[in-house]
């Protein structure tokens, strides 16, 4: 029994499994969500923006060059953002604390066995590694490039406040592209054999992550808006398709030509588009969305907002994923 109760009226019982299995069963969890810069942000490779040139939309095959968010940009953080509650709930530890405790050091030493290994995976060279149950793809901008980001130019300042000291002038200044707010990148977060506590983890993970980029100590600030949850027995359509879809949907009704695009028009035109997507996917699907995913958000949050609550589910989660760990990551070493 978990924590986390959510009535059947809202979700099927069935589609939750009781434990990760050890063999795939098709049980998935889609989360859609549209992020939304609220800062400049910055989302690079090798110091400059990327980007992708693809179809502007479904109907619209003219090309269209987009600012792309890659899987890493999306992950890393909430992964980082689950770590943060495990350790200050002391489910895991650094390695100068409590030995009693997991020793859990993202890309340093894997435990193995929490919530974070377990459900994002893990690799470890030649010592093992645990496929991810978290699937996350590149998300790419609604809006085009060039209307989507703005140079700035940057400088280290002397204690005084300015550029030269003593005769000396500072040579750290330069120029760097950034990602302007309210620039929108559809997503699609899928979660692989779902158990309720692992959907929760990560839906968790997603509300309170609130930075992502590079500099996230100065900017970076992202909101994730979640429009719809699908439990399907497969995967269904891509961030690209709808990125294309909702684009297609602004063009027809004439709200392309806001600049920086309205953020209720975004979110209506996504939501209207999803099921005729969902159609033609080819899966059996439950489509929560409304009222209902109002409803299944605050089952969530009501136990993830209280300090007690939030401990006795991190416990739960814990547990969960620890049992599966002996059973099947280090039962796979023994042999």
């Amino acid at each position: 029994m978990s924590i986390i109760e959510i009535p059947q009226t809202i979700i099927p019982e069935t589609s939750f499994l009781d434990t990760i299995p050890k063999a795939p069963e098709g049980r998935y969890a889609h989360i859609l969500m549209i992020r939304e810069t609220e800062s400049y942000s910055v989302f690079q490779t090798d110091g400059t923006l990327n980007i992708a040139n693809v179809k502007r939309g479904l109907k619209e095959a003219k090309p269209l060059i987009r600012l792309a968010m890659f899987k890493r940009k999306q992950t890393s953080p909430e992964r980082l953002t689950g770590r943060e509650l495990l350790r200050r709930n002391g489910i895991t530890q650094n390695q100068d604390e409590k030995a009693e405790l997991k020793y859990c050091d993202y890309n340093e030493h894997f435990c193995q066995s929490c919530p974070d290994c377990v459900y994002y995976g893990f690799a470890i060279g030649d010592s093992g590694a645990e496929k991810s149950k978290v699937y996350a793809d590149t998300a790419y901008s609604i809006s085009g490039y060039d209307e989507s980001h703005q140079q700035f130019s940057f400088n280290a300042l002397f204690e005084k406040g300015n550029m030269s000291q003593k005769g000396q002038v500072r040579s750290s200044f330069g120029e760097q592209d950034h990602i302007v707010p309210q620039v929108y990148f559809p997503s699609v977060i899928t979660i692989k054999d779902v158990t309720r506590n692992s959907f929760a983890y990560i839906l968790n993970n997603l509300l309170r992550t609130k930075r992502y980029g590079a500099q996230t100590t100065r900017t970076g600030r992202l909101d994730n808006h979640v429009i719809g949850v699908v439990f399907a027995d497969g995967e269904i359509f891509s961030n690209l398709k709808l990125t294309q879809a909702i684009y297609d949907a602004l063009s027809d009704a004439g709200q392309l030509e806001n600049t920086p695009l309205n953020q209720t028009e975004v979110l209506e035109n996504a939501k209207t588009v999803i099921p005729e997507l969902l159609s033609n996917d080819g899966v059996i699907f439950n489509h929560v969305h409304g009222n209902a995913l109002d409803e299944l958000i605050s089952c969530v949050t009501t136990v993830t907002t209280d300090a007690d609550k939030l401990r006795t589910f991190l416990e739960e989660t814990n547990a969960e994923t620890t049992e599966y760990s002996e059973r099947v990551i280090q039962s796979e070493k023994k042999k």
